[in-house]
């Protein structure tokens, strides 16, 4: 099909009807994200109704709602760690041969430096426009719902998060999302002026305007883009995108084969939890019975209840032993099996949502051994969680993050690819960011200095530049270069030869002045 029919069958009908058409296959995820929420955090994925004035029901245990928020920053811990990239850029195969054949030994180094320079620059901007704030929640989504879509939009900079509600996604048969539209709610007051003339002019500046968003793959690896305001194409809102650089990142839990959204990781365990809480709201209201004190009195006493109310300690009052009862709940083995099961479903959940972890340190500066320890982690008791969010997270990220900052004059025109720059995204047993360069390093140093004659053939300049980029320090501008450091030798060199030289004038000239004396 050529882009031209593409568009035609696109835009055949209204943008609202096709997002209205897509959203019957995607009710059944909605409702299972609404029931897996309220039996973890209610407010994290709300009924269609639901608004600020919404109450909504607590849950009768919170160990759902712990193990949402622990796996939560285990999951944000593996993936983007507070103190190191997550991400390397290293230059392309036919660059790299294209340096080593220039002859130039500290190209490579100076390289490194740069690259570098660019990955802190990635991570300074990813702090100052609150991503890892928006990702954190929309990790949240994923567990919960299994789905969300991120969006960085090229020339204003930042990240915006849609939950599922908000967003249609149609893939292909390799899991390639093919369309998306994803719907906006703002104020006509809020409406930039190219989108109000859509709009009557007369309309309330505090109603809220639906404002589709529809994105779609052209057959030239190109993704599409335009906005639509009551059935009307918003003039200048189109725009084009290359396949690897798309704003857009749909995002989802668990792959399965053949569905265009995601499964969620609560999903699993929804029966646990489920369970756990009908048994938790059952023992707090066998507790509250249980606690219930009532007294029965004989129907043929001639006990005056009023008296025995009103008596204290020590009076007498007319009666006899046996008309009055405690009325008492024998409910103490049921209590006690109810317990028990209790505790079996709070086991496993713990384990599910590995909150019997050993790694539970919030630090501000977490070891790349704790961070590789919370990953594999990740893999071996969640699955391919962290593989496939490397991929489907990460990756895309850190070049959309690149093409905002190419569009704001902040980076060069990077070439990419085998003749430019490739990203790399640092995953699994290998750890994260450049620290492991240092202990790479290190291990080197150590093990060459077991071989003889090593100091003599260590090129000692690279190593303090590869020390300090691997540290995330400006190397440059505390070690020496080697044209530097030439000069400064040259230097030091003239000083001896003119000190030696000046030490046999001056014997002389003591010899000649105490001849004379």
């Amino acid at each position: 099909m050529s882009d031209n029919k593409l568009l035609s069958f696109y835009t055949e009908d209204s943008v609202k009807s096709r997002y209205d058409k897509l959203s019957s296959e995607r009710k059944m995820y909605v409702d299972r994200a609404v029931r897996n929420a309220k039996v973890t955090i209610p407010m994290l994925f709300p009924e269609e109704t639901d608004n600020y004035t919404t109450t909504y029901k607590t849950p009768f245990q919170s160990i759902g709602a712990r193990g949402v928020n622990n796996l939560a920053s285990k999951i944000m811990l593996a993936l983007f760690p507070p103190n190191e990239p997550f991400f390397r850029l290293e230059l392309g195969d036919l660059a790299k041969q294209q340096v080593n054949a220039s002859g130039d030994t500290s190209a490579m180094t100076k390289i490194d430096q740069l690259m570098s320079s660019i990955e802190r620059q990635l991570m300074d901007y990813m702090e100052a426009n609150r991503c890892r704030i928006t990702i954190s929640e929309g990790v949240l989504q994923l567990i919960v719902a299994g789905n969300c879509l991120l969006y960085l939009p090229p020339k204003e900079g930042g990240i915006k998060l849609y939950k599922l509600n908000n967003y249609v996604v149609v893939r292909d048969g390799t899991g390639t999302w093919i369309e998306l539209i994803a719907k906006d709610s703002i104020s006509y007051a809020a409406l930039p002026p190219e989108a109000k003339v859509h709009v009557s002019e007369d309309t309330n500046p505090d109603k809220n305007i639906d404002v589709y968003t529809h994105v779609y793959l052209g057959d030239d690896e190109t993704y599409y883009m335009y906005q639509e305001i009551e059935g009307e194409v918003v003039s200048g809102s189109d725009q084009q995108f290359p396949k690897d650089k798309v704003p857009w990142i749909p995002l989802r839990l668990r792959k399965m084969d053949g569905e265009s959204y995601g499964r969620s990781y609560v999903d699993e365990y929804y029966g646990d939890l489920k369970s756990l809480d009908t048994i938790s709201e059952a023992i707090a209201e066998m507790a509250t019975l249980s606690a219930f004190a009532l007294f029965l009195v004989s129907p043929s006493s001639t006990l005056r209840v009023d008296k025995l109310k009103n008596a204290q300690t020590g009076d007498f009052v007319k009666g006899k032993e046996g008309d009055v009862v405690a009325f008492q709940l024998n409910k103490v083995n049921d209590l006690q099996v109810a317990y028990q099961h209790k505790q079996e479903l709070q086991s496993n959940l713990s384990f599910a949502f590995l909150l019997n972890s050993s790694v539970q340190r919030n630090a501000e500066r977490v070891t790349a051994e704790e961070i590789r320890y919370v990953a594999n982690e990740l893999e071996d008791s969640v699955g391919n969680i962290y593989s496939l969010l490397s991929l489907e997270l990460q990756l895309p990220l850190v070049r959309c993050i690149m093409a905002q900052l190419m569009a704001q004059g902040s980076l060069p025109d990077i070439p990419e690819g085998a003749e430019g720059v490739q990203t790399h995204i640092i995953t699994g047993m290998e750890a994260l960011g450049r620290g492991h360069d240092l202990t790479k390093i290190e291990q080197f140093l150590q093990i060459g200095a077991t071989i003889p004659d090593f100091q003599n053939r260590l090129k000692v300049g690279n190593v303090l530049l590869q020390l300090g980029t691997a540290l995330g320090v400006d190397a440059s501008t505390l070690v020496m270069s080697d044209e530097e450091y030439q000069a400064v030798q040259q230097q030091m060199l003239q000083q001896q030869m003119a000190q030696q030289m000046a030490s046999p004038l001056a014997q002389g000239a003591v010899q000649e002045a105490t001849q004379k004396g």
